[in-house]
């Protein structure tokens, strides 16, 4: 059977690969050939698993056009996660919208720092890949709890001109945080003239101040609560110098230096209880599925 056979045969928004990076964080490859012709960096898509699910966004991590796929990292965390875990090679999402969102901002600036923090390297790889074929000088920085959180490492480095890691324990690169090791190149001089971070909000909020003081453009892709993915339901409202936006139709990217991450926090903080009890529930409906 052709390629072209093959993708002819598959089902719309079927699962055709999966791989479980940790037992917690999980990679799928779904055929949506419509989705991944118009995708570009920095974009995300909304996933209804099954027609009783909630819709959750993610951030696309990749596309392929000829073979019509998308791929897709997320931690099992709450109750979509785990359902959308439980799906295996074969089996269908019942409905996947996107690309949603604007692009990155794209140009050749020069020396572009690609800042990210955990699964957030799943996002910040195709803004990376981007800005390396608009001719940037790409120096990627990568953080997370211990050494065995990272991912698409070797994805990032054959897009990056450098890479340079931090973990909490200081068990591979420097120990402390992506916040750290950027101060660090910024007091060696190192000529920076635009960085993208991409992570926790807490990560994010962190890493623009170090930027702060010296002009450094700094975009941050915000990820607030989001139900509709479309501007309509107003979920996703984030403040920005000191304006009401929606991360879904005016970002989800916007200048760090603007956004107020300590509401954006806050309001992620907003059905903790809820999601933790939802969490319980996907846990055991998870076990009782094996």
């Amino acid at each position: 059977m052709s390629e072209n056979e093959k993708c002819n045969s598959l089902e719309l928004f079927s699962i055709t690969q999966k791989e479980k990076l940790t037992p917690t964080t999980t990679k799928l490859v779904i055929y949506a050939p419509d989705v991944a012709d118009k995708v570009k960096a920095g974009q995300f898509l909304i996933i209804k698993t099954s027609e009783t699910s909630e819709r959750f966004p993610l951030t696309f991590s990749n596309w392929n056009k000829k073979d019509g796929t998308i791929t897709i990292f997320f931690r099992e965390t709450g109750f979509s996660t785990i359902e959308l875990g439980q799906l295996n090679v074969g089996d269908k999402i019942q409905n996947l919208a996107g690309p949603l969102g604007n692009p990155s901002e794209i140009h050749k600036y020069g020396t572009a720092v690609m800042a990210c923090g955990g699964l957030g390297a799943a996002a910040a790889y195709p803004i990376a890949r981007a800005l390396k074929e608009a001719g940037n000088r790409v120096i990627s920085l990568l953080g997370a709890r211990d050494k065995s959180f990272f991912i698409l490492e070797k994805e990032i480095t054959a897009v990056s001109d450098e890479v340079k890691y931090s973990t909490n324990d200081g068990s591979k690169g420097k120990k402390g945080y992506v916040s750290d090791v950027l101060k660090e190149l910024i007091d060696k001089k190192e000529q920076i003239d635009v960085v993208f971070i991409v992570g926790p909000p807490g990560m994010m909020m962190v890493t623009s101040e170090v930027t702060r003081p010296f002009g450094i453009k700094t975009i941050a892709s915000l990820n607030p609560i989001m139900v509709d993915g479309m501007g309509m339901c107003g979920a996703c409202r984030v403040t920005v110098d000191g304006q009401i936006k929606f991360a879904c139709v005016d970002g989800p990217e916007f200048d760090a230096h603007k956004a107020d991450f300590k509401e954006l926090i806050q309001r992620l903080k907003c059905y903790e209880h809820e999601e933790k009890q939802a969490a319980m529930i996907g846990g055991q409906c998870q076990c009782h599925s094996h």
